[in-house]
């Protein structure tokens, strides 16, 4: 006959125990495993909507720019970071678009507006697409609207047969003419603006790459009109001055 031992019963409890406790172990490990996919989850899912925000922002609204060279002088200097309004003009959908190995990794080189708002103004200052290189950027004051003549005589830009009153944002740094058979700098036209075009010029007028060289911009090249500096940097001198605080803010006009 089988006797029962009496240290059975606990050990069962202990068993019955430690399985518990094993049980417990292996459920909060669990937790904390879920918990920290569910972390890298939810950054994962922010990163990804932060960087669809960004590209909609550039395409659609706004985009910055920074200026690398001085052919707006003095409106705009060197190391200048600008931002663009996107729907200065009317909503634009991007037309011509390839993707590259780069960031945004699309590049668009036209765009069609589908909700229109003011065309460009004389005046205006423009970042558009380059026409002899469409993966370089721009920026130029609109001169010549569509229809327009233009007529540049010893420096002087004529526009439908009146002087333009340009010497507020202007500077010409090289006393001498040149023949306009030679180069169009100082001599040009008279000609017309074709439609859905525009005649630009950089306020820096001896030293800037313009129309007067390489001709028109149409609009569907045209990327928005520069509105703010939000930062400038110049980088040069002591180091006190390599941030230019004044500009910081300043409404581009």
């Amino acid at each position: 006959m089988a006797t029962q031992d009496p240290q059975q019963p606990k050990m069962t409890e202990s068993s019955e125990k430690n399985l518990q406790e094993e049980s417990s172990v292996a459920s909060s490990s669990q937790e904390v495993e879920v918990s920290k996919k569910s972390i890298i989850r939810e950054y994962a899912e922010a990163l990804i909507i932060a960087i669809i925000l960004a590209l909609t922002i550039r395409v659609f609204v706004v985009q910055a720019f920074k200026i690398p060279s001085g052919s707006m002088i003095p409106t705009l200097m060197i190391g200048d970071h600008i931002l663009v309004s996107k729907l200065s003009y009317g909503f634009q959908l991007p037309q011509d678009c390839e993707f590259q190995v780069s960031f945004p990794p699309v590049t668009c080189f036209s765009s069609t507006i589908v909700m229109n708002f003011d065309p460009p103004s004389r005046g205006d200052i423009i970042v558009f697409r380059y026409p002899e290189d469409e993966n370089k950027d721009f920026i130029k004051r609109v001169i010549g609207l569509p229809g327009d003549t233009i007529h540049i005589q010893n420096k002087h830009v004529i526009v439908n047969g009146q002087p333009l009153l340009d010497e507020g944002f202007t500077q010409r740094v090289d006393p001498g003419i040149i023949d306009g058979r030679i180069n169009p700098r100082d001599n040009l036209g008279p000609l017309t603006v074709p439609p859905e075009s525009y005649f630009v010029m950089g306020d820096n007028r001896d030293q800037s790459l313009d129309s007067r060289f390489w001709g028109f911009v149409r609009m569907d090249k045209i990327k928005g009109r520069a509105f703010l500096v939000y930062w400038s940097w110049n980088g040069q001198g002591a180091w006190t001055d390599w941030i230019r605080w004044e500009r910081i803010g300043k409404l581009i006009e």
